[in-house]
């Protein structure tokens, strides 16, 4: 594996590095351990472009509500 799977790389990055994954291990030409290792890379990298995602659309969703006054609460520095 490139990475060591507690490394965090951006979006971009591990969309990249998972689209590549996904190449090698349509090419059937890796071992099975090796398919297997690929494979667990692969389900860490779309868990971790999973969060991203989810946290984008929550920070969307957030702004989105800004603008409905009814929604919004005071401000608490402490929280």
């Amino acid at each position: 594996m490139a990475e060591d799977a507690s490394e965090k790389p951006d979006f971009e990055a591990a969309l990249g590095e998972l689209e590549a994954l996904v190449r090698k291990l349509e090419s059937g030409d890796l071992p099975l351990d090796e398919s297997l290792d690929e494979f667990k890379r692969g389900v860490e990298l779309t868990r971790h472009c999973q969060r991203v995602l989810d946290n984008a659309q929550l920070s969307i969703e957030q702004l989105l509500k800004a603008d409905d006054e009814s929604s919004a609460q005071p401000f608490e520095p402490d929280a």
